[in-house]
């Protein structure tokens, strides 16, 4: 399995968070590491998180994200160990 990070910008709304990450869990996906900081504009956090998988897996997750409603921009890297 290799290593993945996937950014992700949401609207800084109550629960956008617990939505995001009960996608994650409700799919099986450990999340390794999670980041959620501001950006300049307050209305909108930046999530940067790290989950372990296979591309194909990856791929359908990042569709599922891009669904979410609170969800703005979803950028994916894998990283290579």
């Amino acid at each position: 399995m290799q290593q993945h990070t996937l950014t992700i910008m949401l609207q800084n709304e109550t629960g956008a968070l617990v939505r995001v990450a009960g996608l994650f869990a409700s799919r099986s996906y450990n999340i390794d590491s999670l980041n959620v900081a501001a950006t300049a504009d307050p209305a909108i956090s930046k999530l940067v998180l790290s989950i372990r998988g296979d591309d194909q897996a990856v791929v359908q997750i990042v569709r599922q994200t891009r669904k979410l409603i609170d969800v703005l921009e979803v950028s994916h890297q894998a990283t290579v160990a």
